[in-house]
């Protein structure tokens, strides 16, 4: 039997690191974490007690080329307000998809990274 402690991290690949590192550093603010020196180029982060890392796909041939379709692999980050997000994300001018009254028992936005990673934030309705 395993025994499940929590999710450790989620890996996506990205086609430039540098320009995957200004939308996930300096635009969404993610805390960086030390990485250990590997072989290939990529950068870890924090995400609440869970981890997010970035690794630059030399090929790029892994990668989505499709815009929001939320049935395709992504990661969820559940946020405290869906209204404080919303705003701040229209403050960066990112495009997303808010769904305020999703089926899914809680309010959604989707949004894609500059190489088309879905990322999800979920937060409590009417937050």
């Amino acid at each position: 039997m395993i025994r499940f402690q929590g999710l450790h991290h989620v890996s996506l690949a990205v086609r430039d690191l540098k320009r995957a590192k200004v939308f996930y550093s300096e635009v969404l603010k993610f805390p960086e974490l030390p990485r250990p020196p590997f072989n290939s180029k990529g950068v870890w982060y924090a995400v609440g007690d869970q981890q997010l890392h970035l690794l630059e796909h030399p090929e790029g041939d892994t990668l989505r080329d499709r815009g929001i379709d939320t049935t395709d692999g992504h990661f969820s980050i559940w946020v405290a307000s869906f209204s404080e997000t919303k705003a701040y994300l229209d403050q960066t001018g990112i495009s997303y998809e808010a769904r305020p009254d999703s089926v899914a028992g809680f309010a959604q936005i989707f949004l894609l990274d500059p190489d088309r990673n879905i990322i999800e934030f979920a937060a409590p309705y009417g937050s």
